[in-house]
């Protein structure tokens, strides 16, 4: 849980994202609203990165949700805006299309189920519809693309905590435009942030998503980061229940829905058979500590070093008028990540994060019938 030292966060010392004189594929009117891109193809585009404000924009963002819902259970009565409201419908949307598009019958596999990709393009045919009166007409082909990302790879059937920064940027994306204030903060965790981990849930179980390269097997989930970092805070100072109350599957089972930490462990122990220990050794690391608040702070330094500071995974992050910055490569107008089997940031040793398939846990907990004993 120690973070790199190119992780730490320094608001003195930010370049400007916006302010780079390299050679850049971005040549659009800095006011103009324009399709997000990649940009971090190198080390040394990541390490510019950190030192940017737009990393400081990002990472401030999930600092204040996190704030937002500290001593707060996921069912608080929080203020829902009307914006808000519209994010919630369109997660509803979205789920009730999952119950359209049915799984492909694909029972001898672990890994995606094609039908996936069926549902993908439709969101991604969809998304300017769903975004119409929510964003302004002519900012919705920008931010229509992050929160098409967020759900995923529909080439390779996987997910994983980069595509769940891309629903962060979405949000972001959209409180930059002015629609949504500090006062939405609670809402966006408890509602949207969360209401979108229910939709993930739901297409990881429909679908068998296969997690984003073997990271997520040995760290909290095969799939999320996010939830435990919120959910953490949740409980910061809770009168009774500790670290290590996850390791009781009665208190889990009670509190799951008051407190997505818990709900996430159970999560895990419901698509995976062996002892926690074992499958999920980091989780037992964590509940050994003694209290939620350095929980919740280990979970921030762990999240600087282990997502914003990978390249595997920053690689697949986009860049637009609304989050802004300037990466040093030219990238090719064709230029699709991931769509052979070896891709990889430029310059760079071929990652795990692409190429290498992992089946489905859920998949696996959903196929093989448990012995009694298991």
């Amino acid at each position: 849980m120690h973070p790199s030292p190119s992780c730490t966060h320094e608001h003195e010392h930010k370049e400007p994202c916006d302010n780079v004189e390299l050679s850049t594929s971005i040549n659009e009117d800095e006011t103009s609203f324009r399709i997000p891109t990649r940009q971090i193809l190198t080390q040394e585009d990541l390490a510019r990165f950190f030192e940017s404000d737009c990393y400081a924009e990002f990472l401030d963002f999930i600092l204040e949700l996190n704030e937002a819902v500290v001593g707060k259970t996921t069912r608080f009565d929080c203020q829902v805006s009307t914006v808000v409201e519209k994010l919630i419908d369109i997660l509803k949307t979205l789920v009730q299309w999952i119950d359209e598009i049915k799984p492909e019958d694909n029972a001898q596999s672990r890994f995606g189920n094609p039908a996936f990709k069926t549902w993908y393009d439709r969101v991604a045919e969809r998304a300017a519809d769903l975004l119409k009166g929510v964003v302004p007409d002519e900012a919705i082909p920008e931010v229509s693309k992050y929160l098409i990302e967020s759900f995923g790879n529909h080439r390779r059937i996987d997910y994983g905590t980069g595509h769940e920064a891309n629903f962060i940027a979405w949000m972001l994306c959209i409180k930059k435009l002015g629609l949504l204030n500090q006062e939405d903060y609670v809402a966006l965790v408890l509602k949207v942030f969360y209401g979108y981990i229910d939709l993930m849930r739901k297409l990881q179980f429909a679908y068998w998503l296969e997690p984003a390269g073997s990271h997520g097997v040995w760290g909290l989930d095969d799939y999320h980061f996010l939830p435990f970092l919120f959910g953490s805070a949740q409980l910061r100072g809770h009168k009774h229940i500790r670290p290590k109350a996850i390791h009781d599957r009665d208190i889990v089972e009670e509190f799951s829905k008051d407190y997505m930490y818990l709900a996430c462990i159970k999560f895990v122990n419901d698509v995976k058979t062996a002892s926690l220990r074992w499958h999920s050794p980091m989780l037992d690391d964590i509940s050994g500590v003694k209290t939620w608040d350095k929980v919740n702070s280990g979970m921030v330094k762990m999240y600087k070093a282990e997502v914003l500071g990978k390249l595997p995974i920053m690689q697949h992050f986009m860049f637009g008028s609304l989050l802004r910055f300037k990466g040093s490569q030219i990238i090719p107008e064709d230029d699709e990540c991931c769509d052979t089997p070896h891709v990889y940031a430029y310059g760079q040793e071929a990652p795990t994060c692409c190429g290498m398939r992992v089946p489905s846990a859920i998949a696996a907990s959903q196929s093989i019938k448990r012995l009694p004993f298991d």
